[in-house]
């Protein structure tokens, strides 16, 4: 099976579902609470391995019950802990999440032991990473573990995508290191300096991103879709057509699901089709990881949507 390696996050989820989101300073009741699992890189981990890919998850958590809690979680959805790295000092990561109605989020993390992952470690999975097609990393974790593992990566011939949230600004040596590169628009444009609220903004942050150094861009458009560019072709994918609940895990879902059929072999304009697809069937389910739709539900939602826009 195509092998997947994501170097990344791992949390506890607190989430309250209310009828509105709070504006500063505002508290509002009624809502309901439930805890799941969650972190950006165990997401989309999880993604990639219920879309049909062999994964390597790289993650550090604490030495406590909410890191006991999540390496049982991964071992039971069916993905090996063996790479996991114990923090004996920090407390493993948590996330607080509201969400409305809608299905909008709003989501603030303590990263705890996401930020003490190095380089060194990193260093010390190079046999994972060369033995992996592609490597899947986000930035929630330390810059230098980010670069490192890229660089690893680009040695050994190995497709990279790197998800840029939370974003943050990045160096040019490093950006020369992607493959594709899987902002939201929101991190577009703040990685450009642009506003991206339409897809016309988000072909020009694309060509910026380009110039720096990175041979593909997608933009993550949301409900309106996403963009790809590279140099000398561009192709704007519309939304398939659900009913959103939760909007929480679908750019995991999105890139989990870019990243195993990447690892597949197939061409980048059918895997984002696909990825569109898993992101869509998520935003359907409340919840993150519980969220993440299986092969079988993501190629159901592109055969049902055959001849109409996804």
């Amino acid at each position: 099976m195509p092998r997947v390696i994501v170097i990344g996050s791992s949390n506890r989820d607190f989430t309250v579902r209310l009828e509105r989101l709070p504006r500063i300073g505002e508290t509002v009741s009624g809502g309901e609470f439930y805890t799941s699992f969650g972190g950006k890189g165990a997401n989309q981990a999880l993604a990639a391995h219920k879309a049909g890919a062999e994964v390597i998850l790289v993650a550090k958590v604490g030495r406590d019950e909410n890191g006991d809690a999540m390496l049982r979680h991964l071992e039971e959805s069916g993905l090996s802990t063996d790479r996991m790295i114990r923090d004996e000092h920090a407390p493993s990561g948590v996330a607080l999440i509201m969400v409305n109605k809608d299905g909008a989020n709003m989501i603030a993390v303590a990263p705890g032991a996401n930020r003490n992952l190095t380089a060194e470690e990193i260093v010390n999975n190079t046999d994972a990473i060369a033995r992996a097609r592609v490597l899947l990393i986000q930035l929630e974790v330390p810059l230098d573990c980010v670069q490192r593992a890229l660089a690893i990566a680009r040695e050994h011939s190995v497709t990279t995508i790197l998800n840029p949230a939370p974003v943050r600004q990045l160096p040019r040596d490093l950006l020369s290191l992607v493959d594709i590169l899987t902002p939201n628009e929101v991190e577009a444009g703040m990685l450009t300096g642009d506003t991206v609220t339409e897809v016309r903004d988000a072909l020009s942050a694309a060509h910026r991103l380009l110039d720096a150094g990175v041979k593909h861009v997608i933009v993550t458009l949301g409900e309106k879709g996403s963009l790809w560019v590279t140099r000398g072709q561009e192709r704007f994918f519309p939304p398939c057509r659900v009913t959103p609940v939760d909007s929480t895990a679908a750019g995991d879902a999105f890139n989990g699901a870019l990243a195993c059929a990447l690892a597949h072999g197939r061409p980048i304009q059918e895997a984002i089709r696909f990825a569109n697809a898993a992101g869509a069937v998520t935003v359907t389910r409340r919840g993150a990881q519980s969220a993440l739709p299986a092969r079988e539900e993501i190629e159901q939602l592109l055969r049902s949507n055959q001849g109409e826009p996804c």
